[in-house]
């Protein structure tokens, strides 16, 4: 009896630790915007899919974490069959294929730019905070379309989408994902802002806001903001 146990324990730890199941458990622990995002593809934390990590170091990562970042180790709060599955999914992210991560190389200033826009040392005041690019950062804000000329024109950047939810005695400038039976939007008085969901009964809406774009933009001068939009008129299409 006790052999039988051993292999069946053996068997569903070695089902769990498939790059699949991975996917899942990644997905709700280390995958969403404001983390690594999906397919580690990069957001509020760095990429970490096609970089080349073996997996010795991704295991190493995952259960120690990082010190003085905001990685945590999750040795205490996964399984092991969990973090080894975690562990294998990281591992095929950056296997050359169909997880492959390029981005064209740019410009110098362009470069610069790039690693300006979602520039870890800024924390929550980097561009990537609301903003999506070539598949890292968040898309809080609707894809950009047009790039402004100046650094000036970049901090008055015109805000018409930001409107104002009244929630009880709680108003707040907010960025409106969709309304039905429960309203969804991004609440922009905290940063990161705040995704919520409330009942359409409990919410009132005003056009306009107080809110301006200068208010979440002052991580970067004039010179690091000009590299951003030589950036950003690089690879806005």
């Amino acid at each position: 009896m006790r052999l039988v146990l051993l292999v069946v324990a053996a068997s569903a730890l070695a089902a769990a630790q498939t790059p699949e199941q991975g996917q899942e458990i990644f997905a709700q622990t280390c995958g969403s915007g404001y983390c690594h995002g999906p397919r580690g593809s990069g957001g509020g934390a760095p990429r970490i899919s096609a970089r080349g990590f073996d997996q010795a170091f991704i295991s190493n990562e995952v259960t120690r974490g990082v010190p003085n970042t905001a990685m945590p180790s999750f040795a205490s709060t996964l399984k092991p069959a969990e973090l080894n599955a975690v562990v294998a999914y990281v591992a095929k992210l950056n296997d050359a294929g169909s997880y492959r991560y390029a981005r064209p190389p740019l410009a110098a200033e362009a470069e610069r730019g790039r690693a300006l826009f979602s520039d870890a040392v800024r924390g929550f005041a980097r561009c990537s905070t609301c903003h999506e690019m070539e598949g890292g950062g968040i898309p809080v804000a609707a894809p950009i379309a047009a790039v402004p000329a100046s650094p000036a024109a970049f901090r008055e950047l015109p805000t018409p989408r930001v409107a104002t939810v009244t929630v009880g005695e709680e108003s707040m400038p907010v960025l409106v994902i969709s309304k039905a039976a429960r309203v969804k939007f991004y609440d922009l008085t905290s940063s990161p802002p705040v995704l919520r969901t409330e009942p359409t009964s409990a919410v009132r809406f005003a056009d306009g806001s107080a809110w301006r774009h200068s208010s979440v933009t002052g991580a970067y001068n004039d010179e690091e903001t000009a590299a951003m939009l030589a950036y950003l008129r690089a690879v806005v299409k």
